[in-house]
This record gives C-alpha cells, sequence and structure tokens, in this order.
C-alpha cells in the first residue's frame, strides 16, 4: 500500500475543504482568517516559534487582518494549564476577534478551542471550566443559551495530537497534576492548516511524541472498534502504523527529512481521524496522571504494549492486524498468524516495546525521570474512577467499572513499572 497517497484520500474524503494539508500550504491562512472577517486573535509562542508566528502575522496582514490588539498573545505551557485558558478566555473577551488563530501544537490549540468556548458561554452559564469537562455539554449549553463561539483557525506546527482536528480540549490542573477532558464536537476548529514542512523547525523529542500518539490513537479505537466502525478503524490503523514503522528511523536519521515528516504528520492526522471515529481508552486514561513527568505521546506508546495485554481476549482480530505491520518493518521476528491468545497479545506487546526502543522512547515507567510509585499509580488509580473520565473505562475493549479498577487496573499498572508483562491480570 501506498501509505501517504492513501492518507491523503483518507482525510480529503473526511474533512473536505475544512482543512488545507500538505507541504507548503502555510500562506493559506491569510485567505482562510480573511474569511471570518477582519480582526483577529493571533495566539502563538514567540520564542522557538517566532519564525513561524511572524510568517502567519505577515499572510495574515497580507489579506487584510488585523491582529486584535495589535500583537501576538502569548500562548500556553505544555499540557494547557487551566490558568492560561482563563487568560486567553480574557483576551477574546477584551478584544473580541472575529476568529482566534492558533498558532501551535496541541496544548496551544486545546487551550484556544476551550478559551473560545469559554469566552461565549462564561457570562450565561458560569465562567469555571470545571462544568464544561465531559462529553457533550458544550453542546448542549449554546442550545439552551443560544450562544455562538468566536471560530477557531487551528495551524497545527507539530506533528502530535491531532487537536487541529478534533473535539477534544485537554486541559491540566497542574496542583494536582491531573488532565481532564471537554470532550465536544462543538469545539472543533472551524478550519485547519497544516504545512507539514514546519514540524521541521520543532525538536526530534516532539515530532516522535506525535508518531507515539498516532500509534496510540488509531491502535486504541481499532482495538474498541465495532459493527460498521471496524473497517474504518482498520484502514486508519494500518496506514498510521505503517507510516510510523516506515519513517520514524528516518526521522532520527534526518530530522530535516521533508518526506518523512510529511509522512509523521500524516499519521498523526489519521490519528486524530480516528478518535473522531472512536474513543481511546485505557493508555490515554492512564497518561493523563503521568502528565508531571512525560509528555502525552510518549505516556501513550509506553502504556499500550501492557493494555493489550490485557485486552487479549477481546482483540484477537486486531491483534493479528498490528502484530503483522510491527512484523513486517522488522520489529518481531514471531509468526502472528500463527499465534492466538495472551501469547499473541504478548508478541505485539513486545514488538511494540521493539519499536519504542528503537526510537529511543521509554517502555516502562520506571525509565522515567521523576516516577513515584507512590505518587503516579495512586494517581491513576484514583483518575480511573473520577465520573469525569469514566468515558475512557467504558471505550476499553473489556470495559471496566470504578468497582474493577483495584483488582484490575493495578496489576496493569505495575506490570508498566516493571516491565514484567506476567503480572497482568486478565477479567
Amino acid at each position: 500500500m501506498d501509505y501517504i497517497k492513501r492518507s491523503y484520500d483518507l482525510l480529503k474524503a473526511w474533512k473536505g475543504d475544512a482543512y488545507t494539508f500538505g507541504l507548503g500550504c502555510l500562506k493559506e491562512v491569510g485567505p482562510v482568517a480573511a474569511s471570518y472577517g477582519k480582526k483577529a486573535l493571533l495566539v502563538s509562542n514567540y520564542t522557538y516559534m517566532k519564525p513561524v508566528a511572524d510568517e502567519v502575522k505577515g499572510y495574515l496582514e497580507a489579506s487584510g487582518v488585523e491582529l486584535a490588539g495589535g500583537k501576538i498573545a502569548p500562548d500556553v505551557k505544555p499540557n494547557a494549564p487551566r490558568e492560561d485558558v482563563y487568560r486567553l478566555t480574557t483576551y477574546v473577551l477584551q478584544y473580541k476577534p472575529d476568529c482566534i488563530v492558533a498558532v501551535g501544537g496541541g496544548s496551544t490549540i486545546d487551550a484556544c478551542k476551550a478559551a473560545s468556548m469559554l469566552a461565549s458561554l462564561g457570562g450565561k452559564v458560569t465562567p469555571e471550566i470545571d462544568e464544561y469537562f465531559g462529553t457533550g455539554k458544550v453542546t448542549q449549553f449554546l442550545k439552551d443559551t443560544g450562544a455562538k463561539m468566536t471560530p477557531v483557525v487551528a495551524v497545527e506546527t507539530s506533528a502530535s495530537s491531532g487537536a487541529h482536528l478534533t473535539k477534544y480540549s485537554n486541559i491540566t490542573d497542574p496542583v494536582v497534576g491531573q488532565k481532564k477532558l471537554i470532550v465536544d464536537p462543538a469545539i472543533t476548529p472551524a478550519h485547519a492548516i497544516f504545512d507539514y514542512k514546519v514540524t521541521c523547525t520543532m525538536p526530534l523529542s516532539v515530532t516522535l511524541d506525535g508518531a507515539l500518539d498516532a500509534i496510540a490513537h488509531t491502535f486504541e479505537v481499532f482495538c474498541g472498534a465495532k459493527g460498521a466502525a471496524y473497517d474504518e478503524a482498520k484502514e486508519l490503523a494500518e496506514c498510521a502504523i505503517g507510516l510510523v514503522t516506515t519513517y520514524a528511523k528516518d526521522v532520527v536519521k534526518n530530522p530535516k527529512d521533508e518526506k518523512a515528516r510529511e509522512a509523521i504528520g500524516l499519521a498523526t492526522d489519521l490519528g486524530g481521524y480516528a478518535i473522531m471515529v472512536g474513543g481511546t481508552s485505557g493508555a490515554h486514561l492512564t497518561s493523563f496522571s503521568l502528565v508531571d513527568i512525560v509528555s502525552h505521546g510518549t505516556a501513550c506508546g509506553l502504556m499500550n504494549p501492557y493494555y493489550a495485554v490485557f485486552y487479549s481476549k477481546a482483540i484477537q482480530p486486531q491483534l493479528h492486524v498490528v502484530g503483522n505491520i510491527f512484523k513486517a518493518h522488522g520489529y518481531s521476528d514471531k509468526d502472528m498468524d500463527k499465534l492466538e491468545g495472551r501469547e499473541l497479545a504478548m508478541a505485539v506487546a513486545e514488538a511494540m516495546i521493539n519499536f519504542s526502543k528503537s526510537i529511543g522512547a521509554p517502555t516502562k515507567l520506571s525509565d522515567l525521570k521523576g516516577f513515584k510509585e507512590e505518587v503516579h499509580i495512586t494517581r491513576a488509580i484514583a483518575a480511573a474512577k473520577d465520573p469525569d473520565l469514566k468515558m475512557k473505562l467504558q471505550n476499553m475493549p473489556v470495559p471496566m467499572t470504578a468497582d474493577d479498577v483495584d483488582e484490575y487496573m493495578t496489576p496493569i499498572l505495575k506490570a508498566a513499572s516493571t516491565g514484567d508483562l506476567s503480572l497482568i491480570k486478565e477479567m
């Protein structure tokens, strides 16, 4: 399969005219923003992102779009802390832009989504962001109040979470080190732009984190897919995992390799597509409790082999598909077609771990600087019982309730801490 061509076809069919993507398309941000009005709140990092932010600023001005407040608004710290969302909300309220142009990675875009939502609903419902965590609340509040959100034009700069394409906004409470989710189609950016060439300016670690996130998104959705969604999720997983296992080593070898950067960007976009088809589950849930010690995609990439073993009985067809992709690219010497049950799951988990090792990613929690079992495992267990995150338990191919967490999730986390897959207990 020509993974790159097929990925373009899939993404064009999915997003249509609402997504501008490919090598060299950044200049389109001017006309896109101008279609919403003459004043844009431009949000970006003005340190290492300065060249890209200045380029976007120039394209906006060339299209007759002025900057709200006359300058670029500073973006957010990693993992979109809630206080940064509140700060950006005040910019929206004070400057009343026609659109918000978010230039950055997942944290920047997630924060702008949330700020647009909070600026429209804060005075009519509540200015406290906690009220909006969960699924479908924003749409209902907009319907009840008649409020309208400021359109977000998401200019993605890193191959990462797919935030520019999705209905998710991950916001962190840094006091307790816990990430929570707003999940609602109403917060999906009105238009997205991703010039894959821009990712050449990003640190290699950011791109590799995105590569792991692409695998995590498509793998987790594929594992939970049923009925009509199964074939769609399968194709997304095949393309995204195929792209990552083919090209990640090329990015490591040469971080300026544009074809490899394009491939990883496409893979992360397919990951964004996948999480609009179905839900992520265990690895994502655990990642929310590790925000103080590891980036999101790396956390998911670390945890998925362990959850794959836990899900073993429910995902045999998916394991055969994914296992053969990893095998085809040299990450396993096992004959996946002849394996079944837990033995198959163990082989796939080992292949995923081998891939992570090949790009220098951590493969167990004890590899992470700052990891403390008594802190992070305790936090992850508590988060799994949080009603606002119960969707992740329910999305598991082997669904859990809060009552199951202590008995079954604790061994998964213990296994991930030590790297010992045999500790995992199946339901």
